[in-house]
């Protein structure tokens, strides 16, 4: 089952296209990273989901539905890359608040659990760090018990510890059933926790699939050591992919084939020290498909006909 369907959306601003023919699923009970650079349309593709504007051609539906039907947006939890906060109010003041709009909500103190934010509960709005402002923010969005959780940028401004206690408890929400989508540009995080990742690109689905998946086609690893190569030297050893000669000889090259590179180091006596090998990640994966700006048809299958997976959109 699909929580959120997108069938060749496009929306524009003027002379200004954001979404270009767009489709995509977001499946229940999964945890979906919707990543892209700067202007991929990503913030555009939640609004449309949220309900907060209407595409230009293309259908959107939400838990089966128009999202701008009140009765479906009562069951969507949004949490927007920009609050404006009740500044005045304490935190329980503003989540019991928010709690009062909904018809059955979470208790309060669920919610400041879930979010961390116990011991601030008495602290007002106003005087929140900007990572206890985002705790709200999250706070705030789950209140109202939504089956499906919009999340724009949620990590933004936390600290490590904040970080970790967040994707716990998105951890647990989704161990309830729920179903999350969220945008991030930490990729570490998304590969981590991710159940499913979207990778847009000019308004355009470039591929989608598991961290996995992605991963698997840029393959081979990351290589960096320390040596009196010359770049021109590096770039000639085997299954070397693209390199860097920095200060100090700092190489840092992409290959296929790790392990026949360093014996061939070995075999030659290149003497190099400071070596580290990392297989590719998914940041690896995301830099080389928005490099390219090519669309991807081998990342994970889908049970799905009309997935963007299978169709290459």
């Amino acid at each position: 089952m699909n929580v959120v369907e997108m069938q060749g959306v496009s929306r524009t601003y003027g002379p200004v296209t954001a979404l270009r023919d767009l489709s995509l699923q977001v499946r229940a009970g999964e945890l979906t990273a919707l990543l892209g650079p700067n202007g991929a349309g990503k913030t555009t593709a939640i609004s449309l989901m949220l309900g907060l504007s209407r595409p230009t051609s293309g259908t959107v539906r939400v838990l089966g539905e128009d999202p701008r039907h009140s009765a479906v947006r009562a069951r969507i939890g949004a949490m927007p890359q920009e609050s404006a906060l009740p500044g005045a109010l304490t935190v329980r003041e503003a989540v019991t608040l928010f709690a009062s709009f909904h018809a059955a909500p979470l208790g309060v103190g669920q919610a400041l659990a879930l979010a961390g934010l116990e011991d601030r509960a008495n602290r007002r709005a106003g005087r929140l760090s900007g990572g206890e402002r985002r705790r709200l923010a999250f706070a705030l969005a789950l209140i109202g018990n939504p089956e499906l959780l919009l999340i724009d940028e949620p990590t933004t401004g936390m600290d490590a510890a904040s970080r970790q206690a967040f994707w716990e408890a998105l951890g647990e929400l989704r161990g309830q059933g729920r179903s999350v989508l969220l945008t991030t540009h930490y990729l570490e995080e998304a590969e981590r926790a991710a159940d499913r990742v979207l990778v847009l690109h000019g308004g355009q689905l470039l591929a989608g699939g598991t961290p996995e998946a992605l991963r698997a086609q840029v393959g081979g690893a990351r290589v960096s050591f320390r040596a009196g190569l010359t770049l021109a030297e590096v770039r000639a050893l085997p299954g070397v992919r693209s390199a860097q000669v920095g200060e100090g000889g700092h190489t840092e090259l992409h290959t296929d084939t790790p392990e026949r590179l360093l014996a061939e180091l070995v075999g030659r006596d290149v003497p190099f020290r400071d070596l580290e090998v990392r297989r590719a990640t998914l940041e690896d994966a995301f830099l080389t498909l928005t490099a390219t700006g090519h669309s991807s048809q081998t990342a994970s299958p889908s049970p799905s006909p009309a997935s963007p997976l299978s169709q290459g959109a």
